[in-house]
């Protein structure tokens, strides 16, 4: 019986860890409180022409430090719920938008 035990605990699966989403996207609103808009943009192929295309996603990103500007260059990772549309958080600055 002992056997049949080192043979079950030697078929054991690695385990594997699961990574968040990471989305690089340009903040275009920080009117609500810590709270951002970030928009990412992505190139896709067209199915019939074969022209790549920039599509644009809005995602609410939860900023708690109040740190982040229009125009900053930032990372988001995704998160559970926070709130009814908001699953994202900043994880950090990129770039810093220059102020005029």
């Amino acid at each position: 019986m002992a056997k049949a035990e080192k043979k079950v605990a030697a078929k054991s699966e690695p385990v594997r860890v699961r990574r968040h989403k990471e989305r690089d996207g340009v903040v275009v609103s920080d009117k609500m409180t810590k709270t951002i808009v970030v928009a990412v943009t992505r190139q896709v192929k067209h199915g019939a022409y074969g022209k790549y295309i920039r599509r644009t996603k809005r995602y609410l990103a939860h900023d708690e430090k109040e740190q982040c500007d229009i125009g900053d260059l930032v990372r988001i990772v995704e998160t559970k719920p926070l709130s009814r549309h908001k699953r994202w958080m900043v994880q950090k600055i990129l770039t810093k938008a220059v102020q005029a």
